[in-house]
């Protein structure tokens, strides 16, 4: 079995691991053209899929079924259906020389500082609960494994807030270390943008293997999972649930704006564009990201109420 001091030291090497991917990237993409960066610029755009991929999907799809759906679906009609707004977002963040969302509606408001101001302001109030609770999902993650795996004494050997902490640490390390050592705010953070976008196979390869796993190894593929779960009446309830289209298109709408208008989908997507060609390559490249790593939700929802109930 696992040990809790095992959990610990494979989230630390792996954190390493960030840092020398950041490294390197940095050093290899100074002065050189590379042709895998529209690659990376996509995976990037993944940054959008955060802890609450892991956890908000899987929950609300074990609740209410489908309902997970729409905060996808509006991201991907933005960068197909949308993609002439995005081109011209980004064309025109060039030509001003753009480097965050307030920013950029400064800009378009005669380059007001009032109205950047305002947006900031909004950007911080929105932007520090939701941190939060990024952090608070990783600390309950780790503490969690720690917990089933390194029980003492029915204590952890460490708390909550102490985990919090030091994750908040680490990430404002790197964050100093490789997107915060340019003067130049218009300046590519590639090492930075790499790490992220390496990050985001990782996440994808998680969510696929766990999705794998709990359908053809806790069960003996789809039918048989589809089976059992359609003989368990609170799986039943929510398959057979009406949609409320209303909120389905309210949602839609909502992670269709938001998709551009967060601080750090607005950085990559914007910011950190390097070509139209990187534009065209994600046009089809995220939405197939999307579309993979939500491939399981509904699956592993299931198998969850089947062995553990409903919530």
């Amino acid at each position: 079995m696992i040990q809790g001091w095992a959990v610990i030291a494979t989230a630390f090497i792996y954190l390493l691991a960030l840092f020398a991917v950041a490294s390197y990237g940095d050093k290899r993409q100074r002065g050189r053209r590379d042709s895998s960066r529209p690659n990376i610029y996509a995976f990037t755009l993944a940054i959008y899929c955060t802890t609450w991929t892991f956890f908000g999907s899987v929950g609300l799809a074990a609740s209410n079924g489908l309902g997970f759906l729409p905060i996808y679906i509006g991201p991907i009609l933005l960068i197909t259906l949308g993609f002439p707004l995005v081109r011209r977002i980004v064309r025109l963040s060039k030509e001003e020389r753009i480097t965050s969302v307030a920013d950029f509606l400064g800009a378009r408001y005669g380059k007001s500082v009032m109205v950047a101001a305002v947006a900031t302001l909004i950007a911080v109030v929105g932007t520090v609960p939701y941190i939060a609770l990024q952090l608070k999902a990783v600390s309950t993650s780790v503490i969690a494994l720690i917990s089933h795996y390194g029980l003492v004494n029915g204590q952890t050997p460490l708390a909550l807030g102490e985990i919090s902490v030091l994750i908040a640490v680490i990430l404002a390390v790197f964050t100093i270390l490789f997107g915060t050592r340019h003067a130049d705010a218009t300046e590519h953070q590639d090492g930075l943008m790499l790490a992220v976008a390496v990050e985001s196979v990782v996440k994808l390869a998680a969510f696929l293997c766990v999705g794998v796993f709990v359908t053809f190894i806790m069960f003996g593929g789809p039918v048989d999972l589809y089976e059992k779960a359609m003989a368990t009446p609170e799986v039943a309830a929510f398959v057979h649930r009406p949609i409320d289209v209303s909120n389905f298109l309210i949602l839609t709408l909502l992670s269709f704006l938001v998709f551009l208008l967060l601080p750090r989908q607005f950085h990559v997507a914007v910011v950190e564009n390097h070509s139209e060609k990187e534009l065209l390559r994600a046009r089809w490249l995220f939405p197939a990201y999307l579309v993979a790593i939500n491939l399981f939700v509904v699956p592993i929802a299931a198998a969850g109420i089947v062995h553990f109930g409903a919530c």
